[in-house]
């Protein structure tokens, strides 16, 4: 038995993390047993190994999260381990652990220093000092500055981040990271932090333009303390004040949205004196994980098109900066340009809108490698001009994103949905760039709301994003105290927060459900609880007795494609926006009781289950029949109704929507409300064909529409192309938009069949139910919960015959349930591996047959074809195509068309898979 996977607060051996709450886990492996009978976590000071903190008794911990109340000191490291006895008897103990504080509550005695502003050279700010004697035992840099910032000492790069300190709601709290420096020192010492605009001070978000200084502020600051420790205790402070330098860089020009400019003609220029601003900024420890260059991709290929440009493809659309080698004279002004995809074979951003996204360098005439500092960009293509003889070798690209580890492992034996599910992964990595945005490329890239609350349970089974969204989670808690309880559009809201939506402002209550659900960890929701019924108060508040909650402005099932004007750039969908609100009022009032029993808050629990009631009585009283029967006759309406429950009668409502998918060819229309739920509705209500059949849809609109495209990362829009190769429009066109990346949730619960139980949660207990289609062929899944590790592997072979591999980790149980399979009972399944082969009770390759409708028919080229050859139904009315081929065919028996005729029929249909 071996103990893995030792955390704090979600992170592994953070260094200068807040630390406001603590919480361990850990994971356990190769154990004989199968439970964990008993834990206990010792705590020390790293360096006084005698100062123990904490030294708890043998008990029943949860290794999801343990809340351990800690008296921590600042700038102190610590140590910890944690050890395990399992059921079998076997106790193992961790290895060391490490935690260090950052200053927490400890006085600053750096002050903000800043600079001439007028100046658009990028400043350097530079301090220069001896160490008072050699022995060093440690040394820490804490260090915050606005809007980025990088540092040096002794010309060495101080960690592997970029951009810190990060994006967030600057107005309530500035971040600060916690550097050790201690293998860069020497006696004499130069500390150099050079800072850009970023979101800070740059253009960011929709009230600041081109050419306009930043939503936060209008000038760099920068505020830094370099603790040297000795040996015997003593410490020497190197801390920000009017006593540094400042120096200008060649970097004249940068902007999140625009770029960066370089010019290595310019002239060293005298330093000046730093100069102190006054202010005191709400400093914190960070939360932000590190954004780091976390993959390289050379140049796939290097294009010369029709418009003589020279462009470099990288294979794969994707968020980051680059590395370009040059060698050109002096002088010479050399500009690369970065965008998403070609048109007529030639370099196109228009949909980049107002961003620039480009770097402009001017050569001083020797060789370089250049690499962007204080930008990013969403690309696949970068044109470049200025270079003589570009090469394909020059050009690489650096994936940026934070730092979240992988967690799930999904593949088919299905080619295109193997690259919908890459699509999906590159469509989180390209934002999740600190804060989990909607777009990375555009004048955009904003923690929108909706598109993060939608995505979640997708990232959660990819990634590991418990500390990532805690991050997030934090900062719509800052902005939602500015708005009495309003959950803002975006968070940051950069200016734009709007009067609360629903589905967007339900991200406050959904998020913090799902991370427990997936993690376990009861302390997101005693940091959310708050946030979640002030969210659910507001509404309250705005509804007030004359429902107008109903009356606010929603973006309802967004970018939908069931508006009744039918328009391409049409970006509302056609089911009633107050419908929508009203339900996700009643889900987000449910979900803060729920969080409240958890938390053993009785009182709240019952006040807004009454909300919840309340609430569905109206919904059930306003949209639907006596008999319940729904007036909201969309395919979201229909997926809101099942879904959450509001009708009794759920067949009448699955007929019905199912109906409405007939009439659109077995396709949806629905938005960023109705997608991300319309495929678990259907398997939930026992429709995996048709889920499938959804899935594997490659006529518009689908996911695999885009793939047979060329995409490699989500659309914002079902049609953000044409079948032609033209991009549709340039309004609001985003070829990285994550949202519909949401179908991912339902490959990991159906195909995969991993459902966790949110009464045993963090994966303690899931509900294991995959459903094997034949059209896949195969799958493996491997999935690292909180828990451990769970696998899932099934081969379909032949038409009804599948052999399933299932492993369950320790301290985890699994409950089988396979209604697709013949002579199957309900298993439990403890921890350990097994091996099952089945026989389906229907084929697993689905075919089309006589029982189909002839609307079902008719949709399927293939199927048309055949079915068209015995009977003319091509024109019949919407009430006619509902009924089946082979009702149809008894109709037409009473003309006496051979009987033979319909087994043949039946026969060639079933011929062609669904």
């Amino acid at each position: 038995m071996r103990i893995t996977e030792c955390r704090v607060n979600h992170v592994t051996e953070p260094m200068g993390y807040s630390t406001d709450r603590v919480s361990f886990s850990w994971k356990t492996e190769d154990a004989r047993g199968h439970r964990q009978a008993g834990a206990k976590i010792r705590v020390w000071e790293k360096d006084e190994p005698e100062k123990v903190v904490y030294d708890g008794e043998w008990g029943m911990l949860n290794s999801l999260s343990e809340v351990v109340p800690l008296s921590l000191r600042p700038r102190t490291a610590y140590s910890w381990t944690v050890s395990v006895r399992s059921d079998a008897g076997e106790e193992a103990v961790s290895g060391e652990n490490r935690l260090e504080t950052g200053k927490k509550d400890e006085p600053w005695t750096g002050r903000w220093i800043s600079c001439d502003p007028g100046e658009p050279r990028l400043p350097v700010f530079c301090r220069r000092f001896s160490l008072e004697r050699p022995d060093v035992r440690k040394a820490r840099l804490y260090v915050s500055g606005l809007g980025v910032y990088e540092a040096h000492l002794n010309s060495h790069r101080i960690g592997d981040e970029r951009l810190t300190p990060y994006c967030n709601n600057y107005t309530a709290w500035v971040q600060y990271q916690t550097w050790d420096v201690t293998p860069w020192l020497e006696g004499e010492n130069l500390l150099e932090i050079a800072l850009g605009n970023g979101w800070y001070n740059g253009r960011y978000g929709f009230t600041t333009r081109p050419g306009g200084g930043g939503f936060y502020g209008d000038r760099w600051k920068l505020i830094a303390e370099l603790h040297v420790t000795y040996t015997d205790g003593s410490e020497q402070v190197i801390a920000s004040d009017r006593s540094w330098t400042v120096r200008r860089s060649r970097i004249t020009f940068s902007s999140i949205y625009d770029g960066e400019h370089r010019d290595d003609t310019l002239p060293e220029v005298p330093e000046t004196q730093a100069e102190e601003t006054g202010e005191t900024l709400p400093l914190r420890e960070r939360l932000s994980l590190p954004v780091r260059v976390q993959e390289e991709r050379p140049a796939a290929e290097l294009l010369h098109t029709p418009k003589d440009e020279w462009v470099y493809d990288l294979g794969q659309n994707l968020t980051g900066t680059f590395r370009l080698r040059v060698h050109e004279p002096r002088g010479t002004r050399i500009h690369v340009q970065v965008g998403e995809v070609l048109q007529d074979g030639c370099f196109y951003r228009e949909n980049l809108r107002s961003a620039k996204a480009e770097y402009w360098y001017v050569s001083d005439g020797k060789e370089h490698v250049l690499e962007p500092k204080f930008t990013f960009y969403g690309y696949r293509y970068a044109k470049v001009e200025g270079i003589t003889a570009p090469a394909k070798e020059d050009f690489t690209a650096l994936v940026l994103y934070s730092d979240v580890m992988e967690a799930g492992r999904l593949t088919t034996g299905h080619g295109k949905i193997n690259q919908l599910i890459s699509n999906i992964r590159w469509g989180q990595k390209g934002n999740f760039l600190d804060v989990p945005t909607d777009c990375p490329q555009r004048d955009e890239r904003m923690g929108w709301t909706a598109d993060t609350q939608v995505f979640v349970p997708t990232a959660c089974f990819f990634t590991d994003s418990a500390a990532f969204y805690r991050k997030f989670l934090f900062d719509l808690r800052t902005e939602q105290k500015q708005f009495h309880g309003m959950v803002p559009d975006v968070v940051p809201s950069v200016g734009h927060a709007g009067q609360g939506s629903s589905v967007w402002g339900d991200a406050g209550t959904i998020i913090p459900w799902m991370l427990y659900v997936f993690y376990g960890d009861k302390g997101i929701l005693e940091e959310s609880l708050e946030s979640m019924e002030a969210w659910v108060d507001y509404i309250r508040r705005e509804d007030g007795d004359h429902r107008g909650w109903g009356q606010h402005f929603h973006y309802g099932d967004w970018v939908a494609l069931d508006h009744p004007t039918g328009l391409k750039d049409e970006v509302r969908g056609g089911t009633e926006d107050a419908f929508i609100a009203y339900v996700y009022y009643m889900y987000s009032a449910r979900l803060t009781a729920r969080a409240a029993r958890v938390l053993g808050r009785s009182a709240e629990a019952e006040k807004y289950d009454g909300i919840a009631d309340e609430v569905l009585g109206y919904i059930r009283d306003e949209y639907f029949t006596p008999n319940g029967r729904c007036a909201i006759t969309t395919q979201t309406g229909y997926v809101l109704t099942l879904y959450y429950h509001l009708t009794g009668q759920r067949e009448k409502a699955l007929r019905s929507l199912k109906s409405l998918i007939r009439a659109k060819g077995n396709k949806f229309v629905t938005g960023f409300v109705g997608t991300p739920l319309i495929q678990r509705v259907l398997s939930a209500e026992g429709e995996d064909v048709l889920a499938y059949h959804i899935l594997f849809n490659e006529e518009y609109p689908g996911w695999l529409y885009e793939v047979n495209l060329g995409a490699t990362t989500i659309w914002e829009r079902w049609n953000s192309m044409e079948a032609d190769g033209r991009v549709s429009s340039t309004g609001m066109n985003s070829f990285n938009h994550y949202a519909y990346g949401s179908v991912g949730e339902w490959m990991w619960r159906t195909m995969a069949g991993l459902n966790p139980d949110p009464d045993a949660p963090g994966f303690r207990r899931v509900i294991l139910r995959p459903v094997p289609h034949g059209k896949l062929g195969s799958l493996q899944a491997d999935y690292d919960s909180p828990a451990g590790r769970y696998h899932v592997d099934w081969q379909v072979e032949g038409d009804r015959k599948v052999t399933l591999h299932v492993t369950v980790p320790f301290d985890c149980e699994a409950v089988l349930r396979l209604p697709w399979a013949r002579d199957w009972e309900e298993k439990t399944l403890e921890s350990g591996s097994y091996t099952f082969e089945l026989e389906a009770r229907d084929s697993l390759r689905p075919t089309y047959s006589i029982k189909d409708t002839v609307g079902d028919l008719l949709e399927d080229l293939r199927a048309r074809k055949t079915l068209l050859r015995y009977l003319r139904v091509n024109h019949l009315p919407e009430h006619q195509r509902t009924r089946t081929a082979e009702d149809m065919w008894e109709e037409a028996g009473l003309r006496r068309k051979p009987k033979e005729d319909l087994v043949q029929l039946n026969a060639e249909l079933m011929q062609i898979e669904k």
